[in-house]
């Protein structure tokens, strides 16, 4: 399950984006109940979430989520921004092998001059009877900025590697992987295209749009 929970503090700085919505149900002490209850009728064995705020996360977020059987790992925004990205999953299905957080910003590369982040986590099924395969689980929001697909993609191509490295199996095959996430992107989008083709033909798109291109061949 891949749930963008919106973190109030961004809901507040950007109040207008939600004008049509009734002031009480934008609330945390509303919304909060509410998204708990979507996470317990789905049911999933593994959470990814975006947008949590970290004040949230410590006090009620993770705590709610431990006492209905998950294991959760958190990765903040750089920047001092007040949300980050989290993958839960039932204990009682998974074991946790590593944690990998990515951070996005570097200091001397404008095109990667944005506090958005990733996570990448490596989970053994518990399943007694057969050897499986882990699994890589990778979670992320990248960048809203519309006028800025190139950084989305720069962003993207550094999960991409991230996911690349961690489910790289000593035979040389690579473990199953899932990559949830708020991409900001549509389907027919050239990022969305990256991501399902591994590839990407650049040329004549905007600058604005996609201006570089990175090829991640897919495992399976």
């Amino acid at each position: 399950m891949s749930y963008n929970i919106l973190s109030q503090d961004l809901l507040e700085d950007n109040s207008h984006l939600y004008r049509h919505c009734r002031r009480p149900v934008l609330h945390w002490s509303f919304r909060f109940p509410n998204i708990l209850k979507e996470i317990k009728h789905f049911d999933a064995d593994v959470l990814c979430l975006q947008e949590v705020q970290e004040d949230h996360y410590g006090a009620e977020i993770r705590p709610s989520l431990e006492s209905l059987g998950y294991h959760c790992e958190y990765k903040m925004r750089t920047g001092r921004k007040p949300d980050g990205c989290a993958i839960c999953f039932k204990h009682s299905k998974f074991s946790l092998l590593s944690v990998n957080p990515v951070e996005f910003f570097r200091p001397d590369i404008s095109l990667l001059d944005r506090d958005n982040v990733g996570l990448v986590l490596l989970l053994q099924p518990k399943i007694a009877c057969a050897a499986s395969p882990a699994i890589c689980v990778a979670n992320t929001h990248l960048l809203y900025n519309p006028r800025r697909g190139d950084i989305k993609l720069t962003q993207l191509a550094m999960l991409l590697a991230e996911i690349s490295s961690v489910a790289h199996q000593k035979d040389g095959s690579f473990c199953p992987i899932v990559m949830c996430g708020d991409f900001n992107s549509v389907p027919g989008s050239p990022l969305y295209s990256f991501i399902k083709e591994g590839k990407l033909n650049y040329e004549g798109l905007p600058i604005g749009k996609i201006v570089i291109t990175w090829l991640f061949k897919n495992p399976g």
